[in-house]
């Protein structure tokens, strides 16, 4: 039996539902209200089985709004949610009460959006992060800022036992000419074995974020392979935000020749193992 396909990074919103202080009219595309429903079509035509929704919003309605796509769609198969790790007291209240949902299988915060770079430094803070440790949560890592990916390996010290996994490669210079300090950094978040990536989100890095081709992102995409293996890599289509850089389907037959140049069982474990085993899922709902 052939794993599932498993797109581990897709979000959903709603701006009458929840405060998305990051969109507007700038976005025009997607400034609004982006449903699974939206996507669906896109999914089956791709031969993508089920998703893995993650937060888009620093609140709690972000949250619920995600739960109440997945009670409507068992194609979404975990939620990565928001927890307020600027609190560790109300971050343990929020993993008591997703304690029995195994849906929710981790948290993330739009730390790239916060003034302070070293925000997850900050000890109350690291309080919240030793809970996710302590419980096995995992965390996704939004690093935009080679900052961001600097922390990892501090973190990856504090919190030995912390999962973590580093959103969109940490945005790759794809379309710029200095790979630096890109390169570096990913090798030294690399060495800690919990720490795993996405292969999603890979746009120019140029003012143009769909200027981007297969061949660009192929040496990114290589030398994470190379840092990471394919069993901490997993692909994440990262919809709706991929509208802006030429839609969904455009991103998967972009990725394609890459994942087809890789034995089956690499190729099988980006496309779903991995985001099964760091996040795991629930193979009741995977049918596995």
């Amino acid at each position: 039996m052939t794993f599932p396909v498993i797109d581990a990074h897709q979000h959903v919103w709603d701006p009458a539902q929840a405060r998305y202080d990051w969109l507007g009219p700038e976005l025009a595309p997607i400034d609004g209200a982006m449903t699974f429903e939206d996507l669906a079509p896109e999914l089956r035509a791709a031969g993508v089985d089920f998703t893995v929704q993650v937060q888009s919003a620093d609140n709690p309605e972000d949250t619920e709004i995600m739960r109440a796509s997945a009670a409507r769609h068992p194609e979404v198969v975990g939620i990565v949610g928001f927890a307020p790790l600027d609190d560790a007291e109300q971050t343990e209240r929020t993993l008591d009460d997703w304690s029995s949902d195994s849906l929710l299988v981790g948290v993330r915060n739009l730390i790239h959006n916060k003034p302070d770079p070293d925000w997850l430094l900050r000890p109350e803070v690291d309080a919240a992060l030793a809970a996710l440790e302590r419980r096995d949560v995992a965390l996704d890592v939004v690093a935009v800022l080679p900052r961001h990916l600097e922390l990892v390996p501090i973190l990856s010290e504090r919190h030995p036992g912390l999962r973590m996994v580093i959103d969109h490669l940490a945005k790759p210079p794809i379309g710029l000419t200095d790979d630096e300090p890109w390169d570096d950094l990913m090798a030294a978040a690399a060495q800690n074995p919990l720490v795993h990536a996405k292969v999603s989100g890979l746009y120019s890095a140029t003012a143009d974020m769909g200027a981007w081709t297969t061949e660009a992102i192929r040496p990114y995409f290589d030398r994470a392979l190379e840092l990471f293996g394919p069993g901490r890599l997993m692909y994440g289509g990262d919809w709706p935000i991929s509208v802006l850089a030429g839609g969904y389907t455009r991103v998967w037959n972009g990725l394609q020749p890459l994942f087809d140049a890789l034995d089956r069982d690499s190729r099988e474990q980006i496309l779903g193992r991995t985001t099964a085993e760091f996040y795991r899922l629930d193979p009741a709902r995977l049918g596995t």
